[in-house]
């Protein structure tokens, strides 16, 4: 039997760090292919172009900052994947917020 191994690195690194933040790639990202589809939600039949999804992860962004939500700050979901958990996703990596995953499988005496 092998030994997995980790999933992350740790010591010296020749390659310089990028310094971008996950808002800062999706913004790149859509600007570079703003009319390309992003997201599609197969049991719904809803799709979402870049520039699109970006114009509702801002609106989100905006509903949580109107709502005092902002850097450093967590933010829980508890919700199966679906489209609206990308959105909460994007929304709080471009305001700095925490996501937390909270698994909708889990039963009550595990929250």
């Amino acid at each position: 039997m092998t030994t997995p191994l980790p999933s992350y690195t740790h010591g010296v690194w020749d390659a310089p760090m990028l310094g971008d933040t996950i808002g800062d790639n999706f913004d790149r990202t859509v600007a570079a292919h703003a009319d390309r589809d992003a997201l599609v939600d197969r049991p719904s039949g809803r799709r979402w172009t870049y520039a699109e999804l970006a114009r509702d992860v801002d609106a989100v962004a905006v509903g949580l900052l109107t709502r005092g939500i902002g850097k450093g700050d967590r933010v829980g979901i508890w919700a199966p994947n679906c489209p609206e958990w990308t959105l909460i996703q994007y929304a709080t990596a471009k305001i700095g917020a925490i996501l937390v995953n909270i698994n909708p499988a889990y039963r009550a005496h595990e929250l």
